[in-house]
């Protein structure tokens, strides 16, 4: 194991850290100055550091800086006086694994360090495990069924039904199937039928010529001439309209079609995989669906599992987000507790992957600390362990996670709450929240703020102002930003989360009313 490192001016506490720690049968380093750590990280790298906040020479959160720049998985723990517990703090929020509040516990600071260690240990492991991930996780059974059956169609072009609920990861399997294809050398077209309206579907697919309808005014081809060669995916089958059900089966059929508004038939060497959450063989009974495509579509079929069949894959598919998420923010990336681990595992995920991927994205923005403990998890997973999973026929389409109602009307209350009587005005249309919490944020709000909204309003209107709803709304808009900054400790996105206001328009109002954050 490589040594802890410990920064510190103060000779007496890395003496007795250095004892301490000795004991546990851990290396040590010690350094005096952050410019000698500085220097030795060209050359080597701690399994942990551990650094005073002042020192002669530099600052310990500058070093921490430096060093997540270098080795943004390395923990840091920020030995700190009561008197800096604020910068302290504001290292944590920067990247720091823990801080340890001077005159310590010793057998509480070791006790630290090496939970810090065995994270360190963990999280080298973990990534290396990320570094060689596959397109495609899943050590559960039900998904080495689906594996072992992309690799039995890997010379195969036959066609594939891909079924399973919304957010299982349909369109992954589909470009798991084309890219150990044959055709793999050739484009991955994917079209969803049902997110296109029914009198553009027949175009998308088809392509149509110059004038065959008002707006042609150039020929365009469809996406199956564009998928010639290659794989064309049409997720949302069971949604596709009843007449176009009957082109695709004479594509299907015999490889021809026509352009919208064409008269020569034209030929496309296509492999067709088609994915749908709902049940074919009820849309067939219920005549939604031709019988004739349903045989033709249904060659190979596919069953992708739900999350939660597959609970044993959730850590790893959440600390592979976790990575994710942080590469696509450009932040460090965050580690997750065994006891929050276990928490997910236990949900049921309605949304499936799709939704255990935006609640990692959103603790990625959201959870205070660089370790998710259970507490940071969103309200969703909170209120209970499992859910009912959502019938089969719906199409469920998760939400990022985001401040529920629930929530939403909770911090509404809690930061209206907070403004004097005498100065806060109505909500402007444009900020009133939206109907389905409506009821919820009315019922939270106290109803002194709008007397002294209705007097103060009152009093402008009498003496004749003429700016009052200008006045007002920048008084009520500034006092609501500055309250969430301040909760927030002048972290924009999280602000404007709780507010329930996007990140632009809330950088916008600082600029526009002058608030400094």
């Amino acid at each position: 194991m490589k040594p802890i490192w410990i920064v510190d001016d103060d000779q007496s506490i890395r003496f007795v850290l250095e004892k301490a720690l000795a004991r546990e049968e851990l290396p040590v380093r010690s350094f005096t100055n952050p410019r000698d750590v500085l220097a030795a990280l060209e050359v080597d790298e701690p399994q942990v550091l551990v650094s005073d906040i002042r020192m002669p020479g530099g600052s310990g959160i500058d070093l921490l800086t430096k060093v997540k720049a270098l080795h943004p998985g390395l923990p840091v723990i920020i030995m700190t006086a009561y008197s800096d517990l604020d910068s302290a703090v504001s290292a944590f929020q920067g990247g720091a694994f823990e801080y340890l509040p001077k005159p310590f516990d010793l057998p509480k600071a070791v006790e630290l360090i090496r939970r810090a260690v065995e994270e360190s240990v963990r999280e080298e492991v973990l990534d290396d495990r990320v570094a060689q991930m596959p397109e495609m996780l899943g050590q559960a059974p039900a998904m080495q069924d689906v594996f072992r059956a992309i690799g039995r169609l890997s010379q195969s072009n036959v066609t594939v039904l891909i079924t399973g609920e919304s957010g299982a990861g349909k369109e992954l399997v589909a470009r798991a199937l084309h890219k150990h294809s044959p055709r793999a050398n050739g484009p991955f077209v994917a079209i969803n039928t049902a997110a296109i309206p029914k009198d553009l579907l027949e175009s998308e697919l088809f392509g149509h010529e110059r004038g065959a309808f008002t707006g042609a005014q150039t020929m365009r081809r469809g996406r199956f001439e564009q998928a010639d060669g290659g794989t064309l995916f049409l997720d949302e089958i069971g949604d596709m309209p009843f007449d176009l059900q009957t082109r695709l089966l004479r594509v299907l059929s015999d490889g021809q079609f026509y352009r919208v508004g064409g008269h020569h038939p034209l030929k496309s060497n296509v492999r067709v995989i088609a994915a749908t959450h709902q049940n074919l063989e009820d849309r067939v009974r219920l005549g939604a669906f031709r019988e004739d495509l349903f045989h033709r579509l249904n060659v190979i079929r596919l069953r992708l599992p739900a999350l939660r069949e597959r609970r044993e894959d959730i850590p790893t598919l959440a600390r592979f987000f976790l990575q994710k998420s942080a590469k696509d923010l450009g932040v460090e990336a965050k580690r997750i507790s065994e006891p929050a681990l276990a928490r997910l595992s236990g949900f049921d995920f309605p949304g499936n992957v799709r939704q255990l991927e935006n609640i990692c994205h959103w603790l990625t923005v959201m959870a205070p600390a660089q370790v998710i403990e259970t507490k940071d998890l969103p309200p969703e997973l909170l209120g209970a362990v499992s859910v009912a999973p959502e019938p089969p026929a719906r199409d469920w389409s998760p939400e990022p996670p985001a401040v529920s109602t629930v929530e939403l009307a909770r911090s509404t209350s809690d930061v209206l709450g907070a403004l004097p009587s005498s100065s806060v005005p109505s909500l402007p249309s444009s900020a009133q929240p939206p109907a389905a919490s409506a009821p919820l944020v009315a019922a939270a709000l106290p109803s002194t703020w709008l007397s002294g909204l209705e007097r103060e309003a009152r009093e402008r209107l009498e003496a004749g102002n003429t700016d009052v709803w200008d006045a007002l709304t920048r008084q009520f808009e500034a006092q609501l930003i500055h309250t969430a900054l301040e909760l927030t400790r002048g972290r924009r996105i999280e602000a404007a989360q709780k507010l329930g206001i996007g990140r632009n328009t809330i950088t916008r109002k600082i600029q526009e009313l002058g608030i400094d954050d």
